[in-house]
């Protein structure tokens, strides 16, 4: 009998020491669970740098186990949710970050289009669900929604609810009063990733601050919303920028419920079109870091997979990474296809995750 949860490292007394101070006291453990395995906590803990760094930095082998095991103890490891991400308002951004092909101020060859129909997305939901994505996000290439746009964004949300779809949009900075009505509208998920450490930011863009990000996540939490919220690597930061934004995103007063891990693609006309490709063991290492530290949050392989490999993308499962992007176009980049997907889960012997009930 293959057993369902793996006991911790016990025997691994660098990983063993990497503990927050607020975890489960010593010797407790969750229901049902061999030792080693620490409980969750009632209480959030606080993460320190040396501490991550240290996770981050243990052998791979070790990293790897203690991922492992903790998302075996929130989740089935054989599970991964398929999500579908549409462009509802493409290009002609304000923003300057520096890795995206929709910013008015580079030449990323994207044209700027008009803010979707309800039908059009409806029809492009519909499509979706009907392919097994039981998710369904929207983005819009914004600073920020206008006032004037706010009553079809909520008549997208209810409509595309409607259909069955956890929902999920990304449009920028909000205000409360934006988060509010987006909430009241029936969204679930609101999108905006911090990118990278505050730190690294200024080197990524310039027309907001990292601290203009954070004010967006607490005004989506203080709505009820649900927060969904990561970053991107291989931007040319170091390693010790990944392990900040993870330990940032970790410590907020409640982590993020969803938080996708994108690898850069680079696009040609942007400033980070000739950024040196990651190195895959670090990538896998960022994933097995996000899960240990925020052990009951979806992690979702994000952006890059058409240029990971399947044997990549095997690790990152393992590490714990629960969630997929389907379709073959991510907003304006290009997408593992479909049948691929549908391949890998066969040889891995994957299966859907449901969203959880509300």
């Amino acid at each position: 009998m293959i057993a369902t949860r793996f006991d911790g490292l016990s025997g691994h007394t660098a990983l063993a020491a990497a503990t927050p101070a607020a975890a489960t006291p010593a010797g407790a453990t969750a229901a049902g669970a061999e030792p080693g395995v620490a409980a969750p906590s009632s209480e959030p803990a606080r993460w320190t740098l040396a501490d991550a760094q240290a996770l981050y930095e243990a052998p791979f082998a070790d990293l790897l186990f203690r991922a492992h095991g903790v998302h075996r103890l929130h989740f089935d490891p054989n599970a991964v949710q398929r999500s579908r991400l549409l462009s509802i308002k493409t290009g002609g951004c304000p923003e300057d970050c520096g890795y995206c092909s929709q910013s008015a101020r580079h030449d990323g060859g994207v044209a700027a289009t008009k803010l979707m129909e309800i039908d059009a997305v409806v029809a492009e939901a519909r499509k979706a669900r009907d392919a097994g994505a039981t998710r369904y996000c929207m983005g819009a290439a914004w600073r920020g929604p206008k006032e004037r746009d706010m009553g079809r964004l909520t008549a997208m949300v209810g409509a595309v609810k409607s259909l069955g779809l956890e929902t999920c949009m990304t449009l920028g900075m909000l205000t409360p009063n934006d988060a509010q009505r987006l909430a009241q509208a029936g969204l679930d998920y609101y999108n905006h990733n911090i990118d990278t450490s505050e730190r690294y930011y200024g080197e990524v863009a310039t027309t907001r601050t990292w601290a203009d990000r954070l004010d967006t996540l607490k005004h989506v939490r203080e709505s009820g919303m649900k927060v969904c919220c990561g970053g991107i690597v291989g931007m040319g930061e170091e390693a010790i920028d990944r392990v900040a934004f993870l330990v940032a995103l970790a410590n907020l007063p409640e982590p993020p419920e969803s938080v996708p891990i994108n690898r850069l693609i680079p696009i040609p006309g942007t400033p980070l079109a000739e950024a040196p490709p990651l190195d895959p063991i670090e990538f896998v290492r960022t994933i097995a870091l996000a899960r240990i530290l925020m052990p009951t949050s979806m992690v979702r392989l994000s952006a890059g997979r058409t240029a990971m490999s399947d044997e990549l993308q095997a690790l990152c499962f393992f590490a714990g990474a629960n969630s997929i992007f389907v379709g073959d176009t991510l907003l304006t980049a290009d997408n593992p296809s479909e049948d691929h997907d549908g391949a890998l889960f066969r040889r891995l012997g994957l299966k859907p995750l449901d969203p959880p009930l509300p």
